[in-house]
């Protein structure tokens, strides 16, 4: 059996999951175009119902704690912050740039009761927001 036949359905699948990959890359990165503070990326975003609430985890790595602004509106959830374009030296060649740089910006619209933000943390790279129902005072 020909060597090129035996192992052509290997390349094959493989080309296939390489595109599914970078599909879902594409997904994951969505450029949303340019702003007024340069350009636009969305990260990428869990969200977990609880018995009280949501909890919302935003995946910002590289991103600095205190770049990141929070903000709940009446109708969503929105974090923003600018995640900084770094190299050591000015005579740096920049080969491949894969990982988002530039300000980001995500909107997680928000239905039902009134919510109420309980606690917020950064670690690892990712920002988790606790959302509770708000009581009526």
């Amino acid at each position: 059996m020909n060597i090129e036949r035996q192992y052509g359905w290997m390349w094959v699948e493989a080309r296939e999951v390489l595109d599914r990959t970078e599909r879902l890359q594409r997904q994951f990165l969505r450029y949303l175009g340019p702003g007024t503070d340069g350009a636009l990326w969305e990260p990428p975003v869990d969200i977990v119902e609880t018995s009280d609430g949501l909890v919302v985890l935003f995946a910002l790595p590289g991103v600095a704690a205190e770049q990141i602004e929070v903000r709940l509106e009446p109708t969503a959830l929105a974090v923003s912050a600018i995640r900084q374009l770094k190299f050591g030296r000015p005579s740096t060649v920049i080969r491949r740039l894969e990982i988002p740089h530039g300000r980001f910006f995500r909107r997680i619209p928000l239905s039902g009761l009134p919510l109420a933000i309980a606690a917020t943390r950064y670690e690892h790279g990712c920002l988790e927001v606790r959302l509770t129902r708000a009581t009526e005072k």
